[in-house]
């Protein structure tokens, strides 16, 4: 694609050519059963001093746009000696890796037969009131054209089905969800086993389960957990287009600094395949992998081509658009703590009064993070426990890290096939996550 692009300002363009595809019954009714297909452009310029959007979902209108924003900005001829204009990408590249697996050319039919298998999974328990399931898919090729040359094409996918219900028996009540993602619709199989098991375990919860005491706990992650737990404790603080102009965020966050026990290795990774695998993020930038954490010492971030100019650091190609209505932002790929040395039983035998957490329905954070467990359990006497009910696990960043006092050896990668992370408006942005399962002493738990 050939455009004219103006001198003395920065434009890019990226065009997304997308298909999805969304089915969901409630209990045995189908709310919903529809494919999508749109190719639409977001395009921005950029004079040195601010950036200048457009979006449209006709493309034949796409030099008029930037002709648009041209009017817009003011020329700046020094713009080319500008650190971020030299973070800004000029690449030439091609790379489909989902050619001949593309979920487009599933049968819409095929699709709702693997969904409809799993209703005799949930409907015959008979504390499960109301069920819900869902599959979606969603097939993306982008193209990225900026005024350096920059010429882009690569292919992003990902298909899940879940799962979610609500059990009750008299006043007691609990909701779990179940979930598989994968890239490739085929790799969507083998989950009837790991559902009839979590059925089967929420019944003995919502029947034996109590109240938690509140109190300070250590607190064991499985990898679900685990893996929420250092997006929220701690990947949106890595995003660093948050310290712009922000010394003192800087200074408490700089690098170099001992944040966690020697064991304790953080991983940011655009090229793990699953939710987060991007190729490129929508700067035109290539993903990489970052250590955010390296044997306990703060080592790296995540950067845009402008927040790696304000610190000087390098780009990460964490750049990352919802969809062609939304502008980049510094935003997670993959996120996972690295295999620690011990065992799970190492773990769970080590601890004499504490709780695991075994299911998560969310978590939030910042500086301060929240955790909502699901299945959790006491520990009592290195022995997993009672059942116990947990509205909330809370703490502070940088505590919470510190404390960590156990690594497991059995690192799973996980995701959220109908949700994802949410940033300043922009959910759901697919994400992946993972972990062993660790251990984190004297949390909040109430």
């Amino acid at each position: 694609m050939q455009y004219n692009f103006p001198k003395g300002l920065y434009v890019d363009v990226r065009i997304e050519h997308l298909f999805s595809t969304r089915i969901r019954y409630t209990l045995k009714t189908l709310d919903e059963c529809k494919e999508r297909q749109y190719s639409a452009a977001f395009i921005r310029a950029y004079d040195g001093i601010r950036w200048y959007y457009a979006s449209t979902s006709d493309l034949t209108s796409v030099q008029a746009e930037i002709d648009g924003l041209a009017k817009l900005a003011a020329n700046n001829v020094g713009l080319e000696d500008m650190p971020v204009f030299k973070n800004f990408s000029d690449k030439k590249d091609k790379k489909l890796v989902f050619t001949g697996h593309e979920v487009s050319n599933v049968p819409l039919q095929e699709k709702v037969s693997l969904l409809e298998s799993l209703m005799p999974l949930v409907e015959k328990n008979a504390y499960i009131k109301i069920w819900m399931l869902n599959y979606l898919d969603e097939y993306k090729v982008k193209e990225f054209y900026n005024s350096k040359g920059a010429e882009l094409t690569w292919d992003f996918q990902r298909a899940g089905l879940s799962t979610g219900f609500q059990m009750a028996e008299g006043e007691r009540q609990m909701r779990e969800s179940y979930q598989i993602g994968k890239t490739r619709f085929n790799e969507l199989k083998d989950f009837e086993e790991g559902i009839t098991k979590l059925i089967k375990e929420c019944e003995e919860f919502l029947l034996e389960s109590e109240a938690v005491e509140p109190g300070i706990y250590p607190v064991l992650m499985s990898h679900v957990p685990t893996g929420v737990f250092v997006h929220e404790c701690f990947g949106h603080k890595s995003e660093s287009d948050f310290m712009i102009g922000d010394e003192a965020t800087r200074k408490e966050w700089a690098l170099g600094k001992k944040v966690g026990p020697e064991d304790l290795t953080i991983v940011e990774s655009g090229l793990v395949e699953g939710n987060g695998y991007v190729i490129y993020d929508d700067e035109g930038n290539a993903a990489t992998t970052t250590y955010l954490i390296k044997n306990g010492i703060l080592t790296g971030r995540l950067h845009s081509a402008a927040s790696a100019a304000d610190l000087g650091e390098d780009v990460t190609g964490n750049a990352r658009a919802m969809d062609f209505e939304h502008e980049p932002l510094v935003r997670m790929t993959t996120t996972y703590i690295e295999n620690g040395a011990k065992t799970l039983d190492q773990l769970i035998s080590e601890t004499e009064n504490g709780i695991y957490v075994k299911g998560v329905i969310h978590g939030s954070g910042m500086s301060t993070f929240t955790l909502a467990p699901s299945l959790a359990y006491y520990i009592k006497d290195g022995k997993i426990g009672k059942p116990v009910r947990i509205s909330v696990i809370s703490g502070n960043v940088f505590e919470a890290l510190e404390n960590i006092d156990g690594i497991a050896n059995d690192l799973t990668m996980g995701s959220f096939v109908t949700g994802g992370c949410g940033k300043m408006a922009q959910f759901p942005l697919s994400v992946g996550f993972g972990g062993p399962h660790i251990r984190v002493k004297n949390m909040q738990v109430q």
